[in-house]
């Protein structure tokens, strides 16, 4: 077992609660979160630990208003830059359901050096960015439920025809929040992607 900690690192003027797991030398992988969700959802589910075990610096985000991070008027790219900037991150990887993956999508748009990976699961924003996407070039991983009544299964279709290096899985049945409708292939699906961006 890993031992997960809590922090608020201080990003500013800018306070992000975040959970972190794994290894600190290791490459950084950044769990943002959607709208009902917060960093806290990842422990619930195992992810952090799943991400560890494969050697990596695990960090559960709560966006500003939410979970244990006060609202600020920063736009969510901009925390997040300031995140990574005080962390000294270089490069990490962003995963991002929903509103989440919104945010990840229009960090990688504006700092394209800064992602080494994206794992998009039923991300919002998508139409609303479709003319940027192909300036993403870190390799993306895209997991759909079909049964998505809020980010629709052709916001999939676009982002696996837009994005350079890109594929997808869909969850057949899955809802919206697919990820914890079916815990063990979403986490079979992110050790498949994440040790081939190792290879």
């Amino acid at each position: 077992m890993f031992e997960i900690t809590e922090k608020t690192v201080d990003c500013g003027g800018l306070e992000l609660h975040c959970l972190e797991c794994g290894r600190p030398e290791g490459r950084a992988i950044i769990l943002l979160h959607g709208m009902k969700f917060q960093a806290a959802t990842w422990r619930e589910l195992g992810t952090l630990e799943v991400l560890a075990e494969l050697g990596l610096r695990v960090l559960a985000v709560d966006m500003p208003g939410f979970g244990r991070s006060p609202a600020c008027d920063l736009a969510p790219i901009e925390a997040l830059a300031r995140f990574f900037d005080r962390l000294g991150l270089g490069q990490a990887i962003l995963v991002g359901p929903s509103m989440g993956g919104r945010i990840a999508l229009e960090f990688a748009i504006a700092h394209p050096g800064q992602v080494a990976g994206l794992v998009l699961v039923g991300a919002v924003g998508v139409e609303e960015n479709r003319a940027h996407l192909a300036n993403i070039a870190a390799p993306c991983l895209i997991i759909w439920g079909g049964a998505d009544q809020v980010s629709p299964p052709a916001n999939s279709e676009i982002l696996l025809a837009s994005l350079p290096d890109a594929r997808r899985e869909m969850y057949p049945e899955a809802s919206h929040p697919c990820y914890l409708d079916q815990p063990e292939r979403w986490h079979a699906n992110l050790r498949t992607f994440l040790s081939a961006l190792h290879t």
